[in-house]
């Protein structure tokens, strides 16, 4: 069976438009967070209404990433959370930022996008991951297996497999040609079989030079993880442009960066919330995961001298204080990178900081109001 051509729904499923006095389109990257005091039920809550306040103002697409065995990140299933926020939203795109592929057979994250993709069409994003999203101990459970550098090196393959299961393209005589992905195209092949003209454009997420490169000798989207991986954001994006082949699915390059940015009324506020995130990453590089903190409880930690330093280091790269200081920040990060997109990570103890730390920003982008998407909505 001939691959989907996806060339015709490029501008709608991998390019985008900026809105208000943005210089690029924004997005949002959820991690989901579980603050002290609070459950998962409770952070998956915020992310319901995130995922809203994130359509009605204007914010083009809304991702989740994969974690494992951190308490305090309740995104250890991004297909089954992305179902639900699914049904809570009618036209963001939603989307893996990112499923570790190493963690998983393709043949079940071609089935998991596309039911959602079924779900939601037209609206679903698969960006991929090589790393394992954990510790590699329970990297090791996930994939019952110690050899844990083999899922790394194998990432090309594992790819190539992903996307032939979702095109259902296996070449004849291959040990996979009569297994379908279903949903998928399979179905259009029975009788009275119709296809659906969609389906989940492939990302590739990287924090060094790997992923970027094969994006760009593939034609792919590519998104770097400028959040936690700062200095390497202008290497990997060259080596991105300049690995670029023009492909079926893109005829130039389009890299998104994840960047942590947190908005508050003042900048005092915004310096008290970034350093219980900072505690929070403190004891997660310490092998002491938790729950986020309170801003109280970082306000009375005592830092040690090298806990101090990664905290300034670290914080050094979260864009925060106003909503114009933050807008600011976005803006030259943009400039200095060439992102074609920006996806914000508000990280921090209360969902309510984080949805108040996204309306400030689209405020300062001007980005339209509720009233003002919802007037734009065609009428059933």
């Amino acid at each position: 069976m001939a691959a989907p051509d996806h060339t015709t729904s490029e501008p709608d499923e991998i390019r985008a438009e900026a809105k208000g006095t943005a210089q690029v389109p924004l997005s949002v990257l959820d991690l989901v967070t579980v603050g002290a005091g609070r459950t998962a039920t409770d952070a998956l809550r915020t992310s319901v209404s995130l995922s809203r306040l994130a359509e009605s103002r204007g914010f083009h697409r809304y991702w989740v990433a994969e974690h494992h065995s951190m308490p305090g990140v309740a995104s250890t299933s991004p297909a089954v959370i992305l179902a639900h926020l699914a049904a809570h939203t009618t036209r963001i795109r939603l989307g893996s930022g990112g499923v570790m592929l190493p963690n998983h057979a393709p043949l079940v994250i071609a089935e998991q996008f596309g039911t959602l993709e079924a779900m939601a069409p037209g609206r679903i994003d698969l960006g991929l991951g090589r790393a394992p999203g954990t510790d590699g101990a329970t990297a090791a459970a996930l994939r019952r297996t110690d050899r844990l550098n083999e899922g790394a090196d194998d990432f090309p393959e594992q790819l190539a497999e992903l996307t032939r299961f979702l095109d259902d393209d296996f070449p004849p005589g291959h040990r996979y040609a009569r297994i379908h992905a279903v949903p998928g195209p399979i179905q259009a092949t029975s009788p009275g079989g119709v296809q659906s003209p969609h389906r989940p454009p492939i990302w590739l997420l990287g924090s060094s030079g790997f992923s970027a490169r094969l994006a760009g000798t593939l034609g792919l989207p590519f998104a770097f993880a400028h959040h936690f991986s700062a200095q390497n954001t202008v290497p990997a994006l060259d080596l991105y442009r300049e690995s670029f082949r023009p492909s079926a699915v893109l005829d130039s390059p389009y890299a998104l960066i994840g960047v942590s940015a947190l908005a508050t009324d003042d900048e005092k506020e915004a310096r008290r919330q970034i350093m219980a995130a900072a505690l929070n990453m403190v004891r997660l590089r310490t092998g002491r995961p938790g729950l986020v903190p309170t801003p109280e409880e970082a306000e009375a930690y005592e830092f040690s001298p090298m806990e101090r330093e990664f905290v300034d280091s670290w914080n050094s790269n979260v864009i925060h204080g106003t909503a114009d200081e933050v807008r600011s920040g976005l803006d030259d990060l943009q400039k200095r990178t060439g992102a074609d997109e920006l996806m914000l990570t508000a990280n921090a103890h209360s969902g309510d900081v984080r949805l108040r730390s996204y309306e400030l920003i689209a405020d300062a982008y001007q980005l339209p109001t509720a009233a003002e998407t919802q007037a734009g909505e065609p009428q059933a």
